[in-house]
């Protein structure tokens, strides 16, 4: 069996996305959004989504490099003068593996996200965590403990199959896989312990922001059995907030991918199955 979840993420970063986020669902393949609860438009994302039966919902947990969602006076260590989380991932690492204070202080900014998403009203489909923070053990631990404490049955995991080298392949792809591989190896092995599911593989971890039709297609053919996520970036036009946060990711083509008739026919001739996370058997 080959079932695919196809989700977009950064649902209430702008005006764009969260059209395109609607659009996709009604007139394309769309069936998940990960919605960022600190961002500008989350209210509006929030309300879209209440309205749209068919789109299931979960949290994009953002730690880094945007606002955080409680006052920065409560996590000084987690934000820079400015106020914002800080955009340093290593550092950052660093600094939640190794200092309990700093610890404390994730652990409540995740849990304030997880209780912002409790507010919106809406199901919680799945988390997972923007630039893929979750891969970090402690992330990961705090994730999971307070997800529990909300219902989180589903987490990603980011693990991209090297038989998408044959679709897109690089040294710098090549080299992020190998370096990842033993924290995608850890992560694997905490959400079975914490009895969650999540899915198999992933495509689009190595393509970010260039997930056009053709390239879509061609991940299609080579769709492991399981269960594969593959997620986009999508909106409906560019927009200097778009450009600020993602510089050369090319949101409007991943949007196409997603409304062009040739994405659904093309998931009926190979006998794929689309789901959401909620769809999967808990553990």
């Amino acid at each position: 069996m080959r079932a695919l979840i196809i989700t977009a993420d950064d649902f209430g970063f702008s005006p764009a996305v969260n059209e395109a986020v609607e659009e996709a669902n009604v007139n394309g393949v769309l069936g998940t959004a990960s919605l960022m609860v600190g961002a500008e438009e989350a209210t509006d994302a929030a309300e879209r989504a209440l309205r749209l039966p068919n789109l299931k919902v979960g949290l994009h947990i953002v730690l880094t490099g945007s606002r955080p969602v409680s006052p920065p006076s409560a996590i000084p260590d987690l934000v820079g003068p400015d106020g914002r989380l800080s955009s340093r991932l290593f550092e950052s690492g660093v600094r939640f593996f190794f200092r309990p204070g700093v610890r404390r202080q994730l652990e409540r900014e995740i849990r304030a996200q997880f209780e912002l998403f409790r507010e919106t009203g809406l199901a919680l489909d799945h988390a997972n965590c923007h630039k893929h923070m979750h891969l970090h053990p402690t992330v990961a631990d705090l994730v999971l403990k307070v997800g529990a404490e909300y219902g989180l049955k589903a987490l990603r995991l980011p693990y991209e199959p090297a038989r998408s080298w044959s679709v897109s392949c690089s040294a710098g792809k090549i080299a992020s896989w190998l370096f990842l591989l033993p924290w995608v190896g850890l992560l694997r092995r905490k959400i079975r312990e914490a009895g969650v599911q999540s899915n198999d593989f992933v495509f689009g971890l190595g393509d970010t922001g260039s997930m056009g039709l053709q390239k879509v297609l061609r991940f299609l053919d080579c769709l492991p059995p399981g269960v594969t996520e593959m997620y986009f970036h999508p909106a409906v036009r560019s927009c200097p907030e778009l450009s600020r946060e993602s510089g050369h990711s090319r949101h409007v083509l991943e949007f196409a991918a997603l409304v062009d008739p040739t994405f659904r026919r093309a998931l009926t001739a190979a006998k794929i199955r689309r789901i959401s996370f909620c769809d999967l058997p808990l553990r």
